[in-house]
């Protein structure tokens, strides 16, 4: 039987690594539920960090310098505030409607990296953010229609102020790949994360119950074989061929929502998700350096 080619090879390991983080995002909507989103987003990145701080000791690391500190820490505060945002949303919209607006994030990427990086914005980028404007409107459109829980209203600011917080991160980790390996970047992340949620810790965090610890250890785990996953796939193949496989995420949520939470995906919600999916990946293929997608693992 003849062996896959590296390229095959990295395309079934990406869409693995999809799969396990949206079986992640699964886990994290249940604990959301359960202890409130400050509660699971502390605990899911205090395992995270014990996690990556062991794996990061064993690699015989050096202390990063001064200015790769200051990068690691801006880094880990803005995605403290994105990780919040984000799985409150899902805690109070069908995942897989989350998902498919987050998806609107590499095109935000685009504009803010004109506006830091004086980069320029081509006629595709705008042509990709008209198309993938036209997808939020139409699950923004679905979700208005009828009677409606004022509070995912709510749900839907956040996931997209979260979209343009981890379009700002795209870039961030894109300046953090070019001083330190992904071991560091993740610890300090998560390190970063603890430090800034345990200011509000005295107030907002609960204990979870017995039966919320595997679930907590579960979530640490399945985000860094994400990590690990997606980082093998990138690795190995260019990122024009892993694209559109970090899109079927929606598929997973829409499944994984329907499985355990009875969430059914309404047409309004597909047909905008194939028009923002379509934005970025004419985007990607404009500017694949910035527009391309990422997973976002808990652990970087």
């Amino acid at each position: 039987m003849p062996r896959p080619t590296p390229a095959i090879a990295a395309f079934l390991v990406a869409c693995l690594g999809v799969a396990t983080y949206s079986v992640m995002d699964v886990i994290m909507k249940g604990l959301v539920l359960g202890i409130g989103v400050y509660s699971a987003v502390a605990w899911r990145n205090l395992a995270g960090a014990v996690i990556a701080g062991t794996a990061w000791g064993l690699s015989r690391p050096t202390m990063p310098g001064r200015a790769a500190l200051r990068l690691h820490a801006w880094r880990g505060v803005v995605v403290t505030f994105m990780s919040l945002l984000f799985f409150y949303s899902i805690g109070v919209l069908p995942i897989a409607e989350a998902i498919a607006l987050s998806f609107i994030a590499p095109l935000i990427a685009l504009y803010l990296a004109a506006l830091l990086l004086g980069e320029t914005v081509g006629r595709a980028a705008i042509v990709s953010s008209v198309i993938a404007l036209a997808g939020v409107a139409v699950i923004l459109a679905g979700r208005l229609s009828g009677s409606y829980d004022p509070e995912a209203l709510w749900g839907v600011g956040a996931v997209l102020l979260s979209a343009v917080l981890f379009a700002y991160n795209l870039i961030l980790a894109r300046k953090q790949a070019l001083i330190a390996r992904p071991l560091e970047i993740g610890f300090f992340q998560t390190l970063t994360v603890l430090t800034v949620l345990a200011l509000a810790a005295p107030w907002l965090l609960d204990a979870p119950r017995a039966t919320d610890w595997p679930a907590i250890l579960g979530a640490g785990v399945l985000a860094v074989l994400s990590l690990i996953a997606m980082g093998w796939a990138y690795a190995r193949a260019e990122a024009q061929l892993l694209i559109p496989v970090e899109y079927t995420a929606f598929v997973w949520a829409a499944i994984c929502g329907w499985l355990f939470f009875g969430e059914a995906v309404t047409w309004t919600t597909l047909a905008g998700t194939l028009l923002i999916v379509a934005g970025c990946i004419l985007a990607a293929r404009a500017r694949p350096p910035i527009a391309e997608p990422v997973v976002e693992s808990a652990i970087a």
